[in-house]
């Protein structure tokens, strides 16, 4: 399903009795911010799937940043929308969230597939940034695992799972603390780019049910 103007590209991936998984573009947010009447998918589904609208948020389980693409998973009831969410957490059952990153550089001595564990936490309320840490309190550690996928002469792509919890901005912070920003991650220290941000939502396994989004250019 499409609708026409700027949120034209959000379309259906999947749809399950209980719940249904949207492409959402870069430069959309995911849900209506206070006091903006700027496009986002939540107003996208109030106006696309009004039966929707009764839920909290549209019954959108979770966010993604505002430049960051893929799958977004909606519920269309209050209890799998609770359901969903502590899926999310690690709580009654796990959801499989793997994406596809661009970072700048290669790896060191070729390496190939790796992993992370790190703490996540905001330096203070409302800040727009999240500093990684090598140790942290249990609620803040976050943990990847990811591997190459191809390289070019400056950027590498990476598919990257969540493993547990996630945490936020998990990756992009992450990837900035093993000094691999991700491509046009100004806010973590890369550079400059005509590309949007280097981070895609590709693949989301919910309900034994796997769901790919189709990959931007940058990809």
């Amino acid at each position: 399903m499409t609708t026409q103007g700027p949120t034209s590209e959000i379309l259906v991936l999947h749809e399950h009795p209980t719940w249904l998984v949207v492409a959402k573009p870069a430069s959309i947010h995911s849900l209506s911010q206070l006091g903006s009447e700027g496009d986002s998918v939540e107003s996208w589904l109030r106006t696309a799937r009004p039966e929707l609208a009764a839920l909290e948020e549209c019954g959108i389980c979770h966010r993604l940043d505002f430049d960051t693409s893929g799958c977004l998973l909606v519920a269309k009831d209050a209890a799998t929308r609770d359901r969903l969410r502590d899926a999310f957490t690690g709580h009654r059952g796990e959801i499989k969230k793997v994406y596809l990153a661009r970072v700048e550089g290669h790896f060191a001595n070729r390496v190939m597939a790796g992993a992370f564990t790190l703490s996540f936490a905001s330096r203070h309320k409302g800040s727009a940034k999240v500093t990684a840490h090598s140790r942290g309190e249990p609620a803040t550690i976050g943990r990847c695992q990811w591997r190459v996928r191809s390289t070019n002469d400056s950027t590498t792509l990476v598919e990257v799972e969540l493993v547990g919890p996630g945490r936020r901005h998990q990756i992009r912070a992450g990837f900035a603390y093993e000094g691999h920003p991700l491509l046009g991650d100004t806010l973590y220290g890369a550079r400059a780019s005509s590309t949007s941000l280097g981070l895609h939502a590709w693949r989301v396994e919910v309900d034994g049910v796997t769901v790919d989004a189709p990959t931007p250019e940058w990809v």
